[in-house]
């Protein structure tokens, strides 16, 4: 099978696609031949080894795929040959054949296109399991979301918006930004390329929401944008951080959250799929029937053949994707 194939960590625009022998699957697991891989920021973290967990090498990247399943290993009763499922895996997508654990897998609604449903992936787990569990997100609250234009900034304005918030707002940084984060249903959108950006976040989300702040921030962004959401946090207000995408981790304040209650959280959602995968099942059940009652609609900005995956992965380290970019790894 064709695959990217990384043999010593190093930056994404070494690495190529080569012939590599298909898996086989063990105990448990199943092989699907990938229709579409997600491609994500992480993935370029573990092609350079910057990753939390680093696989052993070779490898292949990607997280989030969605294909058919073409062999099962031993024990495997919830899946056939033939089914149409989404997978979720902390590497490997980025290849035709992808062997995964069967409870990391998920089938698809019926009609649900395959570059869908892997756009469904890893994004979309992420800023559920940021608003539900993390955030413990109530109906009705305010929500700021940093990184607004971005895969999880999406994700978390479309699914804030499905579970009940009272306004949304989009942290973002240009106009064409802007414009992403209002077709994602954004309700209001402040640009944080300013230079006094920790007085005007602040002021602007006051003025939004009658001084009350926001009651949930969703930052996979850090840097500047944090300290100046944290301030414009609501009293008893949470903040969840999930990912560095300015390349710059914050020092929280720590005065901040005393003088209003606040709490500063992070997640981790692999480590939910690895200790927890009934309650990620749970999370894309729900995904998908929000997609089927039309709640939901990643933007998808690119459809890239596999051999192209350094160009989309130069679109997300660049800021350019504004929506999803999604691998054809093989005809729908």
């Amino acid at each position: 099978m064709r695959a990217v194939y990384v043999h010593a960590f190093a930056p994404f625009e070494t690495v190529g696609v080569e012939e590599v022998p298909d898996p086989q699957p063990g105990p448990g697991e199943i092989v699907v031949d990938v229709v579409a891989a997600e491609v994500n920021y992480p993935d370029m973290l573990v092609i350079a080894g910057q990753y939390q967990f680093k696989p052993p090498q070779p490898f292949s990247p990607g997280k989030a795929a969605a294909g058919r399943v073409s062999a099962l290993g031993a024990g495997v009763r919830d899946f056939a040959v033939g089914d149409h499922v989404a997978v979720q895996v902390e590497y490997g997508a980025y290849a035709e054949r992808l062997k995964a654990r069967a409870v990391n897998c998920f089938r698809m609604p019926a009609g649900m296109p395959f570059h869908m449903a892997a756009a469904l992936g890893l994004a979309y787990q992420t800023a559920w399991f940021a608003l539900k569990d993390r955030a413990a997100f109530k109906s009705g609250e305010i929500v700021l979301v940093l990184g607004a234009a971005g895969g999880i900034g999406i994700a978390s304005i479309q699914l804030a918006k499905a579970f009940g918030a009272k306004m949304v707002i989009a942290g973002v940084r240009g106009v064409s930004n802007a414009k992403v984060a209002s077709q994602a249903s954004a309700d209001h959108v402040i640009d944080l390329d300013v230079p006094d950006v920790q007085d005007r976040l602040r002021e602007k989300v006051h003025a939004l929401t009658g001084k009350h702040g926001a009651d949930v921030v969703i930052d996979p962004v850090g840097g500047d944008a944090n300290a100046a959401a944290l301030r414009a946090l609501a009293w008893c207000g949470r903040m969840v951080i999930v990912g560095f995408a300015s390349n710059q981790i914050p020092a929280i304040k720590a005065n901040y959250l005393l003088l209003k209650n606040i709490a500063v959280i992070g997640l981790q959602w692999s480590d939910y799929r690895e200790r927890t995968p009934e309650r990620v099942c749970e999370a894309q059940r729900e995904i998908f029937t929000l997609y089927e009652q039309g709640r939901l609609d990643p933007p998808i900005r690119g459809r890239l053949p596999l051999e192209k995956f350094a160009d989309g992965l130069r679109a997300l380290r660049d800021g350019k994707a504004q929506g999803k970019i999604i691998l054809q790894v093989r005809p729908e």
